[in-house]
C-alpha cells in the first residue's frame, strides 16, 4: 500500500527504519550495508529527508547519524502511517479484546530497529494470555495484513531479562 503513495524504495526503507523505532539512529555507511543499494541513492533520499526537517543531525568524530525528528509536526502522522502499513494495529486491536490480561504488547525483531519484514515478531506481557485464542487470531490476521506473525508470551517477570537481551518497541500497554 505505501509503495503506491511512495515510488522510492529507498525513501520507504529510510521512513520505516527512523519512523517507526523513534530511539532509532544511524549514519549513511552503516545503512547502506543494510539496505544493500548505492550510497548515492541513500544520501539524496536523506538529504531530503534532512531538507524537509524530518531528519535531524547529529556528528560523532567522522560519522553524521540520522535520527527521526520527532518534534516535526508530522512526525506522529508518518508513525502511524507505519504501523497501519506494516499491520501492528490491527494485530493490537484483534488481539487486547479475547486474550485475557494482557499488560504490554512489543515488537521485537527486525521491524522493532527499523528492518522492514514480512515476519512480525511480537512479545505479549501477561498472566493467564488464553494462547488458543491468539492463535486463533494471529492467523485471522495474517491472512488480513498479508505478513506472517510470530509471537512469544512472558510473564512480566520472564519479560524484563528478555526485553534487556533483545531490541524492542512497545506497542500497546494497559491503562
Amino acid at each position: 500500500m505505501l509503495q503506491s503513495l511512495i515510488t522510492s524504495k529507498t525513501r520507504i526503507k529510510l521512513l520505516l527504519k527512523f519512523f517507526l523505532n523513534k530511539d532509532t539512529r544511524s549514519y549513511l555507511r552503516n545503512l547502506e550495508s543494510e539496505f544493500g543499494e548505492s550510497s548515492n541513492a541513500i544520501r539524496l533520499e536523506l538529504n531530503r529527508l534532512e531538507s524537509a526537517g524530518l531528519l535531524n543531525t547529529e556528528l560523532a568524530g567522522n560519522k553524521k547519524y540520522f535520527k527521526a525528528n520527532t518534534s516535526h509536526p508530522f512526525y506522529a502522522d508518518i508513525h502511524n502511517i507505519l504501523k497501519k502499513n506494516i499491520g501492528i494495529d490491527h494485530i493490537i486491536n484483534k488481539i487486547i479484546n479475547c486474550i485475557g490480561d494482557l499488560n504490554e504488547a512489543y515488537l521485537v525483531g527486525d521491524l522493532a530497529v527499523g528492518k522492514d519484514s514480512e515476519l512480525i515478531d511480537l512479545l505479549l506481557v501477561g498472566d493467564h494470555i488464553n494462547r488458543t485464542c491468539v492463535s486463533q487470531l494471529i492467523e485471522n490476521v495474517e491472512q488480513d495484513i498479508e505478513r506472517k506473525i510470530r509471537y512469544l508470551v512472558l510473564s512480566k517477570e520472564e519479560s524484563a531479562s528478555y526485553l534487556q537481551s533483545n531490541g524492542s518497541l512497545l506497542i500497546w500497554r494497559a491503562e
